[in-house]
């Protein structure tokens, strides 16, 4: 499983999608606090439904052309028809 690439994947998501829920709610009128908050709650929940789902789909063995988490003979096998 490649663990130690999603780690780094996901280590730079973070706090870029934090960032800019924060940004978006900050610039709305949102006083700073609610937007630390607010940002902070959805891109967890952002990124742990991708992470799980990204998940699923390695473990189910659904090749994912964007991802490219499929070793090569995996996804050869599917798109040879």
């Amino acid at each position: 499983m490649p663990i130690k690439k999603w780690l780094i994947q996901y280590t730079i998501a973070l706090p870029i999608v934090f960032s800019l829920l924060t940004a978006v709610q900050y610039l709305k009128g949102q006083i700073l606090e609610y937007s630390v908050e607010f940002g902070i709650t959805w891109a967890v929940i952002s990124i742990g439904i991708f992470a799980l789902r990204r998940f699923y789909n390695y473990r189910k063995n659904i090749n994912c052309a964007l991802c490219n988490d499929l070793p090569n003979s995996n996804r050869e096998s599917g798109d040879s028809k």
